[in-house]
């Protein structure tokens, strides 16, 4: 014999947005309803009384999961593949405002770092392009090497890696980190590393740039100094 359910609480869900998000149970991304509901006291199956709000969750429109609002800090895939895209293109232009780009083998170097990230349409003028439209721009730039004659500013003394430049290290590899297992951040560096290296070794201001780099993946100084050194070492 069925026990009848005589009192009992209901929840009442009422979509109010959608979107796309990294579901945490499917692994990948999917379609969202953001959800806020009120909880109802019920008596055979009426409702009663308000028992208060509930939510706001996220429900999952494949495994009808609901979940926080914090699962909407992980980034999706397709966002997450830009974010590293992007970091891969700001950490080339750092260093090659920071060491010059009068060595074929650091253009070369740096072209093939960004298409093998995803800017499959990458040319060695169009990081020229972008390095001179930056050293244009003294406020972004300031205290570098000439972007395009590979010669150093007058700008002697200030930072190597020009204020801003450090700025925007920081805020395209900052977010990123925290999504990143050790070994990508290691190897987001040691991508910088080998475009340093192809002319031969660091300059100083390509050093401090990579130690930018190296704080803004979250990595102790003794690990980045590590991994830069075993950089030099030919395997």
């Amino acid at each position: 014999m069925h026990k009848m359910c005589v009192m009992g609480v209901r929840t009442s869900w009422r979509t109010v947005a959608d979107g796309e998000f990294f579901c945490p149970d499917c692994g990948g991304d999917r379609n969202y309803l953001r959800q806020t509901g009120r909880r109802r006291l019920t008596v055979l199956g009426v409702p009663v009384l308000s028992r208060g709000a509930a939510g706001p969750v996220l429900e999952c429109s494949a495994c009808r999961g609901h979940f926080g609002l914090d699962a909407l800090d992980h980034p999706t895939t397709v966002r997450f593949s830009a974010m590293l895209r992007d970091a891969v293109h700001t950490v080339t232009l750092a260093l090659l405002a920071a060491g010059g780009t009068s060595s074929g083998a650091v253009r070369d170097t740096a072209v093939a770092t960004v298409r093998a990230a995803g800017f499959a349409d990458c040319s060695e003028d169009h990081l020229l392009t972008l390095l001179a439209a930056l050293a244009a721009d003294t406020g972004r730039l300031t205290g570098t090497y000439d972007a395009v004659t590979g010669g150093e500013c007058a700008h002697n003394g200030l930072d190597p890696c020009g204020t801003a430049l450090a700025i925007e290290l920081h805020e395209s590899l900052e977010p990123l980190a925290p999504h990143l297992a050790p070994a990508g951040r290691e190897s987001l560096l040691l991508q910088g590393a080998r475009i340093a290296l192809a002319d031969g070794s660091y300059t100083p201001a390509e050093r401090e740039v990579l130690s930018t780099v190296g704080a803004a993946l979250l990595l102790r100084p003794a690990d980045t100094n590590r991994l830069l050194a075993a950089a030099r070492t030919p395997s």
